[in-house]
């Protein structure tokens, strides 16, 4: 097998090109003996400025406890208006009864005729939501009165919707379909399985 000319000039090129690429690349690697690896010299300066740091960061701790403490007590004082209950079931049976306690505290007290559970979900991040729906018959009057005797309950309850109905004229009654929400701790919202995260 004979080669070209042309060929045996193509392979001495590269020949030549492979030889200066290979005294680049030697010559341009820093060798082992002239990499040097300096350690971090801590300075009797740079010591006392970071005690100094620390000593400040600890002088503030026993404000920050008090902080703590005090943040504490005010959530667990916030915190008893909760909805009492170990299930969603639970704590929507205990928010229907204040419901119903604050009907029987009306004068003349207001009689529940319907009641409808809603879903339990969540509420920001850190709590979840129950709700209950009540139908009444009372006069406006009766209504005010029962929605100012509710939003007055130490529990953490909120009016969602109010529904009116055809009124009857001869009575002035008419039919209220209110839906209150109460907090509950989070635990009680089951999580929901099989939804895609985003």
């Amino acid at each position: 097998m004979t080669i070209s000319d042309r060929d045996q000039r193509a392979l001495k090129i590269l020949g030549g090109v492979v030889v200066l690429a290979g005294l680049i690349y030697w010559f341009s690697t820093p060798s082992s003996s002239s990499t040097k690896i300096v350690a971090a010299v801590d300075t009797v300066d740079h010591a006392e400025k970071r005690l100094a740091t620390l000593r400040n960061a600890a002088a503030t701790l026993p404000a920050k406890e008090n902080i703590l403490k005090q943040s504490t007590a005010e959530l667990a004082a916030r915190e008893k208006g909760l909805i009492a209950g170990d299930t969603p079931d639970q704590a929507q049976a205990q928010l229907l009864q204040i419901l119903r306690r604050v009907a029987r505290q009306q004068a003349p007290p207001l009689e529940i005729r319907q009641v409808e559970l809603g879903q339990p979900r969540l509420y920001g991040n850190a709590y979840g939501e129950v709700s209950v729906s009540v139908t009444i018959d009372c006069r406006i009057d009766e209504l005010v009165n029962y929605l100012t005797t509710l939003s007055a309950q130490p529990e953490l309850t909120a009016t969602d919707e109010i529904r009116f109905g055809a009124a009857n004229p001869k009575q002035k009654v008419m039919p209220v379909r209110v839906t209150v929400s109460g907090i509950v701790a989070k635990r009680l919202i089951p999580e929901k399985k099989g939804l895609p995260q985003l």
